[in-house]
């Protein structure tokens, strides 16, 4: 494994994007859109519609009141990017 310099958790930076169900509190899916690569995959197994993708690609939240924390998200993520998970 090469670390680069830019690979340093100095120079790291993390966009963490919090999409709650409103009144929800307690049931984030959580989409952590830096480590995204745009797959598709959450989106394509999500098996109520909860998710969706903008024009570039990245998934986002368009029915979060669908959203039944199956958790397929955060098993077939290949980069650990997304959580529908209802507890943490």
């Amino acid at each position: 494994m090469i670390i680069r310099e830019e690979d340093t958790p100095e120079k790291m930076e993390v966009e963490i994007t919090e999409i709650k169900a409103p009144g929800d509190e307690d049931s984030p899916v959580l989409i952590y859109y830096n480590w995204c690569k745009k797959c598709g995959i959450c989106v394509a197994f999500c098996p109520t519609g909860c998710l969706g993708r903008k024009s570039d690609g990245s998934p986002f939240v368009q029915a979060p009141e669908k959203c039944t924390h199956c958790e397929n998200c955060d098993r077939l993520c290949p980069d650990f990017a997304i959580t529908g998970a209802k507890e943490r």
